[in-house]
C-alpha cells in the first residue's frame, strides 16, 4: 500500500531526527561540510606554519592546480606531481628560509575553500620574498581536486628569475 506523501516526509524527518541523536545526545551538531572543509585547509596551513607538514600534503594525486594571470609560473598543472615538479620544488629550492605562511581569512562555501594568505621567506641571495596570496581550493574526500592560486605576479617573477635552484 503506497503512503501519502505527508506520511513518507513524517518518516524522512524522524529518521533523519534519529540520525541526529548520537550528536545531540553529546552536545554536539553535525559539522557542515563547508565548516569541515574550512578547518581542513586552516590545520593544513598551521601546520605548514609550525613545520609539521604543508598544504600541499592536502592534493590528490590527479589535482589540477592553476597559477592565474601572466607570471613566469603561470598555467594549469595535472596532478600534484606534475605541479610539485615544475613549482614547488624549484620554488622551494630557490629559498635559504623556508616560506612561512600567515593567513588573513579563510572563506568556504560548500566544497570550496578561500585563503587569503602572506607568505614570507629569505632567498638564496639572502633577500627576502614577500607575496600575498589569495588560493581558491575545491575539496573532495578531504583532498585538495582543484584549485586556483592569485598572486603578485611582478615579486614572484623577479624572484624566479633572480635566484637560480640549488640542484
Amino acid at each position: 500500500m503506497r503512503r501519502p506523501l505527508a506520511s513518507t516526509g513524517k518518516i524522512v524527518a524522524a529518521g533523519l531526527a534519529l540520525a541526529a541523536l548520537p550528536f545531540v545526545a553529546r552536545g554536539l551538531a553535525p559539522i557542515p561540510a563547508a565548516e569541515r572543509n574550512r578547518r581542513l585547509i586552516g590545520e593544513a596551513f598551521e601546520a605548514w606554519r609550525e613545520r609539521r607538514g604543508n598544504i600541499f600534503d592536502l592534493l590528490a594525486d590527479d589535482a589540477e592546480w592553476t597559477i592565474a594571470g601572466t607570471s613566469v609560473a603561470a598555467g594549469t598543472y595535472r596532478g600534484r606531481e606534475d605541479f610539485l615538479a615544475k613549482v614547488i620544488r624549484p620554488f622551494n629550492a630557490r629559498l635559504s628560509k623556508p616560506l612561512t605562511p600567515a593567513v588573513r581569512a579563510l572563506y568556504a562555501d560548500g566544497d570550496t575553500v578561500v585563503a587569503h594568505w602572506e607568505g614570507e621567506a629569505v632567498a638564496d641571495d639572502g633577500l627576502p620574498y614577500r607575496n600575498t596570496y589569495a588560493w581558491f581550493m575545491q575539496i573532495r574526500d578531504g583532498r585538495i581536486v582543484k584549485a586556483t592560486a592569485f598572486f603578485d605576479s611582478l615579486e614572484f617573477d623577479a624572484f624566479w628569475e633572480r635566484v637560480q635552484p640549488k640542484s
